[in-house]
C-alpha cells in the first residue's frame, strides 16, 4: 500500500507533488531567485526510464542534506503562494500547493522505501533525526494561519467556479485536511498540536525500530537437531546458519516474524521448543526478553487522545476516522462486535476437537496457543486429507509470479510483462518488470522484493516509487515488498499457500496504482481511506485458486504435474476450518486498535506505568468475549507496528482489513456470477474502481461496480460462520442487521 512519504498525512496531501491546471499556465509561485537552488541527486528527476531512482548514484551521506534543501525550498515555494498579491484562485493556491515540495517527496519517498525494506544503522539514524523536523516542517504548512486563509477563501467560493470533479475532489481535500490538522483552532491550541505532532512523531519512529529490533536480533536459540523435529532439513539448515550468524556456530536459531503466530509451530513435533518459540514472540517486547516498547505505548496513547481533545473530539477514533468510508467509530464496532458470538463459538467448538486430536495422539494436555495450528493442521489433514508440505511443492515463487499473478492480471486486464535486468535495486533480491497496458503501450515499472532479512521490517506491503500524474506525464513505479523465508543457496524456492495469497494480495494493490488515472497525485490510485485501500488487493486474492490461473502456474517443482483439482477443493474446504484463530485473532487485533483509540485523555493519563499497559490490554481483550487465552490478539499493543509505528497509519483502523474484507466477498460473488475471469469483466472493475483513485465517494465507487450497496453476507459464508445457502440467508436477515454507512444501507450481520 502507498507509503506515507512525509512526516503527516496532510503533508503528503499538501506535497504529494505536482500538478497544472488543465487547460491553463501554470501561475508563477515567485521570481526564480526567491527559491533556493537545489544540489545533489535529489535536485532534479531521475533520468532512468519511468524517472525510477537510481540507486548506484545515492548515498547515505545524500539523505540530510537533500530532506534540508527539500524542506528549505518548499518553505518558499509556499511562502510564495502566500506572497502572491493576486486574489486567491484555484491556480495561484490549490494547484501550487499541489505542485510545491518536488525535491523533498523526491527524496522522502526513496528514503522511507529503504528504512522500511532495507535498512542500515546510518538509515535510522537519519530517521529518528529527521522525522521530527519533517512533522515541523508539516505543520508548518498545514497550520500557517496566512496559508489556510487563501485555501479558504478558494472553498468558500467554490460555488461560483468552474472545476472538474477532480478539481473539486482536489480543493475539498486540501480544505478539509488543513482543518483536520488545526487550521480553525486557536494560535495556543495550534502550538500545543505542533508540540504533540513532534513528540508523537519521535516516539512512534523509536516504536517502530524497537519493534523491529525485538523481533530480529533475538531469534530462538536451540542447542539441539533433536529440539526441531519436524523442520525439513532445509529449515534445520537455515537455522544453523543463522545461528552462525549471531554468532552461536553449532547451535541453531528461529527467526521471529511479526505476528505473534510463528509460522514454524506446526511442524515442530518438540512441545517445549513450541512453547518457547511462541512465549518468545508473544513477549518479544513487554520487558520480559530487555525490549520493552510499552513506555512508547502509554505516551502515544496519551498524545493521541489529547491531540483529539483539542479538537472538541471525546477520543483519537473519532479525531482519526474523519476522512474514513464507515466515518464514525460507532459503524465499525458495531461491524466488528455482531461477529463475536458466531466467532466465540467457532473459538470453543474448534478447541475441543483440537482437544480430542491432542488425546488421540497421546497427549495428556489441553491446547494452548504453541498446540493450535500443529493440530488444526492435523485435523485438516485428516478431514480434509490436507497436508500443507505437500501443497508446497506446487508453489514456486517465480512460477507464482510470472505465471500465476502475471498471468492472472494479463487475463483480466491485458497486461504483459518484461523482465528488466538494466534499472538498478536497492538490494541484489529485487527484480524489476516494464508492465505493459492492453494497448501495448508501457503502463509502469514494478519492483518485486520477496524474501525476509533483518534489515526489512516484518509484513508485507506495497508503495510507489513514482506516483502516476497526467499533468507530469508520470507513470507509475510501484514496488511489492514481502517477507518469505529464503531457501538455501542452491535449493528450489518454495512458498506456501498463505504466501502466494500474500503475492496475489499485494499485486491487487500495484494494479491500483497502475491503473490510476488522476492529474493530481494526491488523488491518485491508492491514495485512498484506510478501510478502502484493502478493498482492490483482497479481490485480488480470489484468482490466487481460480483454476484457469492455477494450472497455469500450481504445478509440482520435480514432476511438473499440475496441482490435483481435489487438493484445490480440499484447501477451499478447509479453508472455513480453523476461523475460530484466523478469524479470531485479526478481530481481537482490530478490536484492540479501537480500545486503545476510544480513550478519552483522562484514560490514557490513568495509564501511566508499563504494568498498567498490560493491565489495560488484558482487560480490554477479556471484555471482547473472545477466547484471548487460547487465541491471542495477530499483534499485543507491545509489537502492533500498523498502529503504534509512524504516522498514524492503521490506527482506529485495524479494522479495515475486516471492512474491506466485507467489500472484497461481495465483489468476488459479482464477478462469479457474471462469467469470472474474463476481459470485460476486468474492464468494468477497472473503469469503476481501479483507476479511480480518491476522487469519488467511496459508497458511490462501489455501487458503480456491483450495482448496489455492499451486503457481508458473502464474507460470513466465506468464513464459514453462516451456512452458505438460502435458508441461511433468511436466517441470518432474521436474527438482526446493522445499519452501515451514512447512505442507511442495511446490511445483514448475524448466523
Amino acid at each position: 500500500m502507498k507509503a506515507q512519504i512525509l512526516a503527516t498525512a496532510a503533508l503528503a496531501a499538501l506535497a504529494a507533488g505536482c500538478t497544472t491546471t488543465p487547460g491553463g499556465e501554470i501561475e508563477t509561485m515567485a521570481e526564480a531567485n526567491e527559491v533556493p537552488q537545489a544540489t545533489g541527486y535529489f535536485a532534479s528527476e531521475s533520468t532512468l526510464p519511468f524517472k525510477a531512482p537510481d540507486f548506484t548514484k545515492i548515498s547515505e551521506d545524500d539523505y540530510m542534506p537533500a530532506f534540508e534543501q527539500g524542506m528549505a525550498i518548499h518553505q518558499a515555494e509556499i511562502q510564495a503562494i502566500i506572497d502572491n498579491p493576486a486574489p486567491p484562485t484555484f491556480e495561484n493556491t490549490i494547484v501550487a500547493l499541489e505542485r510545491s515540495g518536488r525535491m523533498l517527496g523526491r527524496v522522502a519517498t526513496v528514503f522511507f522505501a529503504l528504512t522500511g525494506s532495507n535498512t542500515t544503522d546510518r538509515l535510522d539514524e537519519i530517521n529518528t533525526e529527521i522525522s521530527p523536523k519533517l512533522t515541523a516542517h508539516s505543520d508548518s504548512i498545514t497550520l500557517n494561519p496566512e496559508l489556510f486563509a487563501r485555501v479558504k477563501a478558494v472553498y468558500d467560493n467554490r460555488a461560483a467556479m468552474t472545476m472538474t470533479p477532480e478539481d473539486a475532489k482536489l480543493l475539498e481535500d486540501t480544505y478539509e485536511g488543513m482543518v483536520h490538522a488545526g487550521a480553525m483552532l486557536t494560535d495556543a491550541q495550534r502550538e500545543r498540536v505542533k508540540q504533540i505532532n513532534t513528540q508523537l512523531s519521535e516516539v512512534t519512529t523509536e516504536f517502530g525500530q524497537t519493534v523491529r529490533s525485538a523481533m530480529s536480533d533475538q531469534p530462538l536459540i536451540v542447542d539441539t537437531r533433536e529440539e526441531l523435529a519436524g523442520l525439513s532439513e532445509a529449515d534445520i539448515k537455515a537455522a544453523a546458519e543463522l545461528a552462525a550468524e549471531k554468532g552461536q556456530p553449532g547451535k541453531f536459531a528461529l527467526a521471529l516474524q511479526n505476528t505473534t503466530q510463528q509460522p514454524l509451530l506446526p511442524t515442530l513435533e518438540n512441545r517445549a521448543t513450541r512453547e518457547k518459540l511462541f512465549k518468545l514472540s508473544y513477549h518479544r517486547a513487554d520487558g520480559q526478553r530487555g525490549f520493552d516498547t510499552r513506555d512508547q505505548v502509554r505516551q502515544i496513547a496519551a498524545l493521541r487522545a489529547e491531540k483529539a481533545a483539542l479538537f472538541g473530539e471525546p477520543d483519537w477514533a473519532t479525531y482519526a476516522m474523519w476522512d474514513r468510508m464507515a466515518e464514525k467509530p460507532e459503524t465499525a464496532l458495531n461491524f466488528m462486535e455482531q461477529m463475536v458470538p458466531a466467532l466465540a463459538a467457532t473459538q470453543r467448538r474448534e478447541a475441543a476437537l483440537l482437544n480430542t486430536a491432542i488425546a488421540a495422539d497421546g497427549g495428556d494436555y489441553e491446547v494452548q496457543p504453541w498446540d493450535w495450528y500443529r493440530y488444526a493442521n492435523k485435523v485438516k489433514a485428516e478431514n480434509f486429507q490436507l497436508d500443507e508440505d505437500a501443497v508446497m511443492e506446487y508453489f514456486q515463487l517465480d512460477k507464482v509470479l510470472e505465471d500465476g499473478v502475471f498471468y492472472a492480471a494479463n487475463q483480466l486486464y491485458g497486461l504483459n510483462f518484461e523482465k528488466r535486468t538494466d534499472i538498478p535495486v536497492y538490494h541484489p533480491d529485487v527484480t524489476t518488470y516494464t508492465v505493459f497496458d492492453r494497448d501495448g503501450s508501457e503502463l509502469g515499472l514494478f519492483y518485486f522484493d520477496p524474501f525476509q532479512r533483518p534489515s526489512k521490517r516484518g509484513g508485507a506491503w506495497m508503495s510507489n516509487f513514482v506516483d502516476q500524474s497526467d499533468l507530469w506525464g508520470n507513470k507509475p513505479v510501484i514496488y511489492n515488498v514481502l517477507n518469505i523465508p529464503k531457501a538455501p543457496a542452491g535449493e528450489v524456492q518454495l512458498v506456501s499457500f498463505d504466501n502466494v495469497n500474500t503475492l496475489f494480495h499485494e499485486f491487487g494493490h500495484a494494479l491500483h496504482g497502475f491503473f490510476a488515472d488522476q492529474m493530481y497525485e494526491s488523488l491518485s490510485g491508492t491514495a485512498t481511506a484506510r478501510d478502502f485501500v484493502e478493498y482492490p488487493s483482497q479481490v485480488n486474492e480470489m484468482w490466487a485458486t481460480y483454476p484457469s490461473v492455477l494450472s497455469n502456474y500450481a504445478k509440482h517443482y520435480e514432476t511438473g504435474e499440475t496441482i490435483p483439482t481435489e487438493m484445490i477443493d480440499r484447501i477451499e474446504a478447509a479453508s472455513k476450518f480453523n476461523q475460530g484463530y484466523d478469524f479470531g485473532e485479526v478481530v481481537a487485533a482490530a478490536l484492540l486498535d479501537m480500545k486503545w483509540s476510544a480513550l478519552s485523555p483522562a484514560e490514557a493519563a490513568a495509564i501511566d506505568t508499563p504494568a498498567k499497559v498490560d493491565a489495560f490490554e488484558r482487560q480490554a481483550l477479556e471484555e471482547l468475549g473472545l477466547e484471548i487465552d487460547l487465541v491471542p490478539p495477530r499483534y499485543r499493543s507491545s509489537y502492533f507496528n500498523h498502529i503504534f509505528s509512524g504516522p498514524a497509519g492503521y490506527s482506529a483502523g485495524y479494522y479495515s482489513y475486516l471492512w474491506t474484507e466485507m467489500l472484497d466477498r461481495d465483489s468476488r460473488k459479482w464477478f462469479l456470477d457474471n462469467g469470472g475471469l474474463t476481459r470485460e469483466n476486468g474492464d468494468h472493475y477497472r473503469a469503476t474502481v481501479l483507476s479511480r483513485g480518491g476522487t469519488m465517494d467511496y459508497y458511490q465507487m462501489f455501487q458503480n461496480f456491483m450495482g448496489r450497496a455492499p451486503e457481508v453476507g458473502p464474507m460470513l459464508e466465506a468464513r464459514g460462520l453462516i451456512p452458505g445457502d438460502e435458508a441461511a440467508d433468511s436466517e441470518v436477515a432474521d436474527d438482526g442487521a446493522a445499519t452501515i454507512g451514512d447512505s442507511g444501507t442495511t446490511m445483514p450481520i448475524g448466523n
